[in-house]
Parts: structure tokens; sequence; C-alpha cells
């Protein structure tokens, strides 16, 4: 409950950014025009910019998209089903548990790199213990195990949060480029001498959400999904080692057994 919590701010923000986009895409179209009166080529509206320092925010940022759908394409990929809680795992611990190989069953799930392989080896592991201890494995394994899972994804929030303060940066720096050109101009410019500026600030705005509107949409996705299979793999796994409990019938014929038999009397 505690991480899908932590997720529903991501969730709020990508509302909150999907008008403001749509807004800015439509804005930035006639200020981006050439003082002749043609429009720019699409490359020159959204790639370009006629200063340096205008040019290399909208590159980072380019890249920081390319990056941020890479890294969600690859964090989905990795985080299956398949991969969390193979079909094959399951079976063939089932298959050793029930056959009696014990130390056979703590090899292999101990040598599974699987979610699922790992906190039943964890378990298996604690065996001697109790079935107690099995259960408390399963719950520290499978938080250690999910926090390594959820860590890299982390990097999805970072770049989310990130990208539109870099383009609100560039917004900025455009907006500085384009009153220098009017206060040198003597407050009487030539439009075009304020498009580099405005194009700077407009384009650079945009990139910033370009990168953080599928970054936060991958990290709640990419999340939820993680949270929702290791949920389901901590059940297969107490499902796996629930032959090891203790049942109730042998403990009450065990308490039978140990109450002392009376005495005939003499």
């Amino acid at each position: 409950m505690k991480d899908r919590r932590m997720m529903q701010p991501s969730v709020h923000r990508i509302a909150r950014l999907l008008p403001a986009a749509a807004a800015l895409s439509v804005a930035a179209s006639p200020a981006l025009a050439q003082s002749d009166g043609d429009s720019q080529s699409f490359f020159q509206m959204f790639f370009w910019s006629n200063n340096l320092p205008g040019l290399v925010f909208i590159w980072v940022l380019i890249l920081l998209s390319v990056v941020s759908v890479t890294l969600t394409i690859r964090f989905a990929m990795l985080h299956r089903r398949s991969t969390i809680m193979p079909e094959e795992t399951r079976e063939e611990i089932e298959e050793l548990l029930a056959q009696k190989k014990y130390r056979d069953a703590i090899d292999f799930a101990n040598s599974d790199p699987s979610f699922l392989g790992q906190v039943t080896g964890a378990a298996l592991n604690e065996a001697p213990n109790g079935y107690g201890a099995m259960e408390r494995a399963v719950e520290e394994a499978g938080d250690a195990e999910t926090t390594r899972m959820l860590r890299p994804i982390e990097l999805l929030n970072v770049l989310g949060n990130i990208a539109p303060m870099m383009g609100l940066f560039g917004t900025v720096y455009g907006m500085i480029v384009a009153f220098q050109a009017l206060v040198s101009a003597g407050g009487n410019p030539d439009p075009k001498d304020l498009a580099a500026g405005i194009s700077t600030a407009l384009v650079t705005t945009l990139w910033g959400l370009v990168v953080a509107i599928p970054a936060l949409a991958g990290y709640a996705l990419v999340r939820n999904k993680v949270d929702a299979l290791t949920s389901e793999a901590l059940l297969e796994a107490e499902d796996l080692i629930r032959t090891f409990k203790p049942s109730g019938k042998k403990r009450e014929k065990s308490g039978r057994s140990e109450r002392p038999t009376p005495k005939p009397d003499a």
C-alpha cells in the first residue's frame, strides 16, 4: 500500500502536464515563423536554435527524451511475469519438495535468479528453524528483492522531475535573450530580433514536457506492474512452503500423547 501511495503524485503530475504540453505546442507555431512570412521547416522549429546555449538546451532534452523512452521499454521487458515468477521455477521447486528432495530444492531455488526463486530459497534455508522463521524469511527476502528491483526504476522518476526544470531554465534564458534584444533596439525592435529568444523559450519548455510526460508515465506503470507481480510471487512462495506448516491435527495428537497416563488405583 505504501508503494501505491508513492505513485499517486506522479500520476497527478502527468495529468497537470498534459494540458500545458498541448497549449505550448499550439502557441509555438505562430511564434516560430520567419520574418518573410514563410513558415520554418519542422527541423528548424523544434530541433534548432539561432543561439548556441539554446541549441545545447534543446539537444540535451532531446537526448533525455530518448533515454527515458529507452529505460521505460527496458524496465517493462525486464520486469515481466516470466522473469519475476517463472512457471518453470515454481513447477521444479514444487516437484522437488513433493519428492522430499529438500537439499536439491534449496540448491535449485538459490541458483535461480528470479524473484520467486530467491524468496523461496531464503525460506527453505530457514526450514530447520521452523515454519515461523520461514514465513519471516519470505517477507524479508521479498522486501529486499523488491527494493533491488525498484531502485533502478527511480531513474525515470528523477528524469520526469528534472526535465521540466531544465526546460524552464531554457525558457528563462530565452526570455532574457528576447528582452536584451528589446533593450538593444531602444524599445522598438524588429520582430526577427526577438524571434531567437522566444523560439528558445518555447521549444525548451516543449522538450522538457516531452521528456517528463513519458518518464513519469513509464515510472508509474512499471512500478505498479512490479508491485503487483511481486505481491503475487510472495503468495506463490508461501504456497510452496506450506508443506512445512504443522497441521492442527498433528499438534492435537502430539498434545494428547504428551498427557500423563493416569495410574490405576491400588
